[in-house]
């Protein structure tokens, strides 16, 4: 498959600061690629570059063989853009929604109907077609905004953090939405910093920290890192300093893991480290569980970046309009 996105050297500056910092990487045609990291690692800035939105201070990309820097018309043009808030009209209908951006990317007048009633009922909005944004769900919300992204029928689509702020089923609704986009050939940029959704979503994955691109694979090889590491999972009653302080001091691990009261312990040799962990344990909580576990792509977000998987797990302040 040929490149549909090369990225050179990219970087943005505000201030002194670099949100994205000298990254590279290319997008293939027709494949969903996660950018996936935690909140303000330069996911945003990136994409809106992409998109034409926003100018690099150093570097290039092409999109559809574009320049963004030089032809952002064009690229606008190949693109469909979903930011993480919505930019619809809150009075209008869906309906009227779709038919104005139809109009807007210049669709010919005696197709924006059809077009706009097709994206309806393959979002399974047509029911809602007069309905105002306004007063639709999150969830509806979410996906009227991504089809109207389409109403172009563009080759490339950017979806920033399209799952934040919905409930699971909703979430779980628009994942399938996007997989139906992926095998009707449309290439997909996605930026997210929930771990599992890029990994049952994305062909490869950018882990980006600070602005610097960590590990680029797909999920398979990114696991494949932490293979030969042992994941020790234990659940307590409760996760006191003392046992944090200690847990620290012994020997052998390659990460300590501590959400609310369970702990895992990345090692190369379970049976070295085993015993003294429960002796630190039995002093200060009741253990519920203990279990021997397969390293998960969150495991290898651990061990590649140094950071606690918790940090992904922060959502963004709410916003008025999604």
């Amino acid at each position: 498959m040929d490149n549909i996105i090369q990225v050179r050297e990219l970087t943005k500056f505000y201030g002194n600061n670099p949100a994205v910092d000298h990254i590279s990487f290319d997008i293939k045609e027709g494949e969903i690629f996660g950018f996936l990291g935690p909140n303000g690692a330069g996911k945003t800035t990136t994409i809106r570059i992409l998109a034409g939105l926003s100018q690099p201070s150093f570097g290039f990309a092409l999109v559809n063989g574009h320049d963004v820097l030089k032809e952002p018309l064009k690229v606008k043009k190949t693109i469909g853009f979903v930011p993480e808030t919505s930019n619809l009209y809150g009075e209008l209908t869906s309906f009227k929604n779709l038919n104005y951006h139809a109009e807007l990317y210049g669709v010919p007048k005696r197709e924006r109907r059809t077009r706009s009633l097709n994206l309806l009922k393959e979002f399974n909005l047509i029911e809602h077609q007069e309905k105002p944004f306004q007063t639709l769900s999150r969830g509806f919300k979410r996906r009227l905004t991504i089809a109207t992204a389409l109403v172009h029928d563009p080759k490339i689509l950017f979806l920033d953090e399209p799952t934040t702020g919905l409930d699971v089923m909703s979430a779980r609704d628009l994942r399938k939405l996007i997989k139906n986009l992926k095998k009707k050939g449309v290439t997909i940029f996605l930026t997210t910093h929930y771990i599992p959704e890029a990994e049952s979503l994305c062909d490869r994955i950018a882990v980006i920290v600070k602005g610097k691109i960590r590990v680029m694979d797909t999920p398979e090889n990114i696991k494949a890192q932490v293979k030969d590491t042992e994941i020790l999972e234990i659940a307590l009653d409760q996760v006191t300093e003392e046992i944090k302080n200690q847990l620290s001091s012994v020997k052998g691990f390659e990460a300590l893991v501590i959400s609310d009261n369970q702990i895992r312990i990345h090692t190369k040799r379970i049976d070295q480290i085993i015993l003294p962990v429960i002796e630190i344990l039995k002093q200060g909580a009741q253990i519920k569980t203990i279990n021997t576990v397969t390293p998960t792509l969150e495991d290898a977000f651990v061990k590649i970046t140094g950071l606690d998987s918790d940090i992904m797990k922060i959502n963004k302040p709410e916003k008025a309009s999604v």
